[in-house]
């Protein structure tokens, strides 16, 4: 797995959004996703979105996952 797959993933699961990831060991990996969708949710509710793009890989191909998930006004604004 590689981070350009996860981003693929993680943007064909949630329309409208964009994701960076990065990784160092290809097992790690750290994400930036930025999705309009995440208006008015927690950051729990967030992150539960995202993982469910990723299915079964999480805790299998991907050992841990690091997610930052922003609305597209809190990105500008960070």
């Amino acid at each position: 797995m590689t981070p350009e797959n996860i981003a693929k993933l993680i943007e064909e699961g949630l329309p409208g959004a964009q994701a960076r990831v990065a990784s160092d060991d290809n097992t790690h990996f750290e994400a930036l996703v930025i999705c309009p969708d995440f208006e008015g949710k927690r950051p729990l509710a967030r992150h539960q979105m995202v993982y469910k793009t990723l299915g079964t890989l999480m805790g299998g191909e991907i050992h841990a996952l690091s997610i930052k998930a922003v609305t597209p006004a809190e990105n500008s604004a960070g």
